[in-house]
């Protein structure tokens, strides 16, 4: 695999060693955002680290994809419209294996449906249920087929959050304090990311965390508490560190930037949008427009809610809020559902 200039190898050589699948385009660009009659923040644009089906999935799924050969079957498990789902079998057909969906019901929105529709024309195979422990006792299933199948069927963990897949997120991190270090923007006192299944903010804090930048990792929350919590961002970050240090001796001293969850976007239910989302999303698109910058859509389960919570820190007050410097990481590619009638992620729902 090559590994030149990308900065996980020039941190752990060792790892270098495990397979990977070069499906993304790094670094990801950084932007300075201008809020009209607000803030100016800073915005990831991880909507543009792949040729086709970006956003934070990819990064992942390079590590999680990389025994795959054509040929060979790959489970992916999430919501109805789970962008995760929808990633995993745009990618594993450009490596040509195929992907079975194993999903659960959940609230919708137009960006989830027309997310839906593509999975269901994409997967080989595909089964639905009302109950996500149904859906996840199915995954189970297939998992215990596979392995008694003798190779050519890969399980992927729910959101491509484990020790493999956090790799890819570390990854993100030193490659962000690179572009700080070459100065394409300042250090961020806040890097604010939606929270589902957690490997993106560990990824993040600890790949920060390894290049000493000051950062605080705000994380926030859009999926159930059971699912979507610090113990398990915190788990994962321990199994990563076990993985590099098993890889790669220079992995003794591995730091963590802080996390801090934020509850407030949730909305009660996975998938459910949010009034300050629909409104943070119409914000952040218009000013990406005037700004003369690539078109930015922010889906109303995950990168909405995360704009909402930025975007609030950004114009809170309190004891240091003068040198408060917010980055948006953007999580979600919107090229696919590119239709106008997506584009503001759906009528608001629940509390504002």
């Amino acid at each position: 695999m090559e590994s030149k200039g990308f900065a996980l190898y020039d941190r752990f050589p060792g790892l270098a060693t495990l397979p990977r699948a070069a499906l993304g385009v790094f670094p990801s660009p950084v932007e300075r955002l201008r809020i009209p009659g607000g803030p100016e923040l800073w915005l990831k644009r991880d909507d543009r680290n792949a040729p086709v089906a970006a956003g934070n999935k990819v990064r992942a799924l390079e590590f999680l994809l990389g025994p795959v050969h054509a040929g060979d079957h790959v489970l992916a498990v999430g919501g109805e419209g789970s962008t995760h789902v929808y990633a995993t079998s745009v990618h594993a057909e450009r490596l040509g294996a195929r992907t079975d969906a194993i999903r659960w019901a959940h609230a919708m929105h137009p960006v989830s449906h027309a997310v839906a529709r593509a999975i269901e024309c994409r997967c080989a195979s595909e089964s639905r249920s009302r109950w996500i422990m149904v859906a996840l006792a199915r995954a189970a299933a297939w998992r215990i087929a596979a392995r008694a199948s003798g190779g050519g069927r890969h399980y992927l963990p729910l959101g491509g959050s484990n020790s493999i897949g956090v790799l890819g997120h570390v990854n993100a991190g030193l490659e962000l304090a690179g572009q700080i270090a070459d100065g394409l923007l300042p250090t961020p006192t806040h890097v604010v990311l939606p929270l589902g299944t957690g490997g993106t903010a560990a990824g993040l804090a600890l790949g920060l965390g390894v290049a000493g930048v000051k950062t605080t990792i705000v994380a926030a929350r859009v999926a159930p508490w059971p699912v979507a919590n610090l113990y398990r961002v915190h788990a994962l970050i321990r199994r990563t560190r076990r993985l590099i240090r098993r890889y790669d001796r220079s992995g003794s001293a591995l730091p963590a930037a802080p996390i801090v969850v934020d509850h407030s976007v949730y909305g009660g239910e996975y998938g459910r949008p949010l009034a300050a989302g629909t409104s943070a999303a119409a914000l952040f698109r218009r000013a990406a427009v005037e700004a003369g910058g690539e078109p930015l859509t922010l889906d109303a389960t995950y990168a909405a809610k995360a704009a909402a919570a930025a975007l609030a820190l950004a114009t809170s007050c309190g004891a240091g809020s003068a040198d408060r410097r917010v980055l948006l990481w953007v999580t979600f590619d919107g090229r696919p559902f590119a239709d106008a009638d997506l584009l503001g992620g759906g009528a608001p729902q629940g509390p504002p």
